[in-house]
């Protein structure tokens, strides 16, 4: 014991580690062994004592043989790929070096997985040379969309008779991201995208002005008829016009994540649906050169206000699967902190919603007028729910036809979603039906022109 204190030495507590590594074989025989012994004492029989003494030191010499051991392994773990769909199996190789000049025993190998990814692997290990390895491997696999961690890594030592057992543990984790699976959607045109590709896409102003131009030093290979001399004389330097910028289209997909929102859990629940229809509706826009934020009915944004638009799509398209990934139900009660978010010219908004109210269906037509267009994705949070027997409203809840009522006389284009609906069907219907309000819209406004100039004469 140390000066006084209350706890052994490591070496005393590791010992004592050992002791309590004793199966139950070993158990077993160490009781005997005392039995034995206190039976030869009672009946005065030496022989007696010698097989006590035998069957109790034999458990006792194992834990001190095992406690003396000393392997120098080393442990490490790959996964490919450590991001996975949902419902996509990922493979982890475990390698154990042998590090001492001392050949190993048996070992027993453990990993650490949550019981989500399967039930724990082990291996038994042969004896593994000075200097040498083994590579075991095997695979995980989720319905669930989350970060899960993996170790530690567990080495169990035993001695030959299996009287006892020894576990040391790596200290090293890893982690398995299973982000949303995407769902491949056709390449038809939406309301409001037309200004991001093409001849129609957006452009700045090339500023070639002599009063408004903003100049840039001139660098090797640039066209000497886009120098601009005024700068030139003003720096001392070569100075040319700025190329025109081309503007990407903006597009904010909006989730409804509150948790009154939507009823039921699991890989086939309404919420699952609408998080996995968000990451594909993200992914497809992003393919099409769309600049695509998410946004939660929480106020959450991803890429952040920040955020300079500049990254790569590909970062994008990970930032976000990365944050489908572990979004949950909100405790939120409205769609407020969204609206606030919405600052106006967003572009594309395309929204998931589940269910909603009178006040909330408000709140989302007031959305409407911050954006180019919108299109909506309403998840009938009855069908989604309902029994063998079905069940009614819950108090305040507005049926989905009102919900799209009050949506589309607001000016989304909405659709409902019902259990068996894809994505992808809904998304073609999503754009005919946006390309009929603009072409109705267009044909109302040629009658009413029209109309006035009949009512004139034909002046302007």
């Amino acid at each position: 014991m140390t000066g006084g204190g209350s706890e052994g030495t490591p070496q005393q507590g590791a010992l004592r580690a050992a002791f309590g590594g004793l199966t139950t074989r070993g158990r077993s025989f160490l009781a005997a062994g005392l039995a034995a012994a206190a039976c030869s004492y009672v009946l005065g029989q030496p022989d007696l004592l010698r097989v006590g003494l035998l069957l109790a030191a034999l458990p006792l010499v194992c834990v001190l043989v095992l406690h003396r051991t000393r392997y120098r392994v080393a442990g490490s773990r790959t996964l490919s790929p450590d991001r996975v769909p949902a419902a996509t199996a990922s493979r982890v190789l475990l390698r154990m070096e042998n590090l001492s000049r001392l050949p190993t025993g048996v070992l027993m190998l453990q990993d650490r997985v949550p019981y989500v990814l399967g039930p724990r692997p082990r291996f038994v290990l042969d004896r593994v040379e000075a200097g040498g390895h083994r590579e075991v491997s095997y695979r995980v696999r989720s319905d669930l969309r989350g970060r899960y961690p993996l170790g530690p890594l567990e080495l169990r030592l035993s001695d030959p008779f299996g009287m006892c057992e020894l576990t040391r543990s790596f200290s090293s984790f890893d982690t398995l991201t299973v982000v949303p699976r995407t769902e491949p959607l056709p390449a038809v045109p939406l309301a409001g995208e037309t200004a991001g590709h093409g001849e129609g896409r957006l452009h700045s102003p090339a500023l070639a002005g002599d009063d408004d131009v903003i100049p840039r030093g001139y660098r090797h290979g640039d066209d000497l008829r886009r120098i601009h001399w005024r700068s030139t004389a003003r720096h001392g330097e070569l100075m040319v016009r700025r190329e025109e910028q081309p503007q990407k289209a903006r597009c904010t997909v909006l989730l409804d994540t509150r948790e009154s929102a939507h009823r039921g859990s699991g890989p086939d629940s309404a919420f699952e649906w609408a998080v996995t229809a968000a990451a594909s509706a993200a992914a497809h826009l992003l393919e099409r050169g769309f600049s695509v934020r998410l946004l939660t009915d929480t106020g959450q944004c991803v890429p952040g206000p920040d955020s300079t638009g500049s990254s790569d799509s590909a970062d994008t398209a990970g930032l976000l699967l990365d944050t489908l990934a572990v979004l949950e139900h909100s405790e939120e009660e409205g769609l407020s902190a969204a609206y606030d978010v919405l600052r106006g010219g967003e572009g594309l908004l395309v929204a998931f919603f589940g269910d909603l109210d009178e006040e909330q269906a408000a709140v989302a037509g007031q959305m409407r007028r911050r954006s180019g267009a919108a299109i909506a994705f309403v998840l009938d949070g009855e069908a989604w729910h309902r029994g063998p027997g079905g069940i009614g409203f819950t108090a305040g809840q507005v049926p989905v036809a009102e919900r799209l009522r009050l949506l589309r006389q607001a000016g989304w284009t909405a659709l409902p979603v019902v259990p068996g609906d894809t994505l992808a069907g809904l998304w073609r219907t999503a754009a005919d039906q946006a390309g009929a309000v603009s072409v109705r819209v267009a044909d109302e406004g040629g009658d009413a022109y029209g109309a006035a100039r009949a009512a004139t004469g034909g002046r302007s």
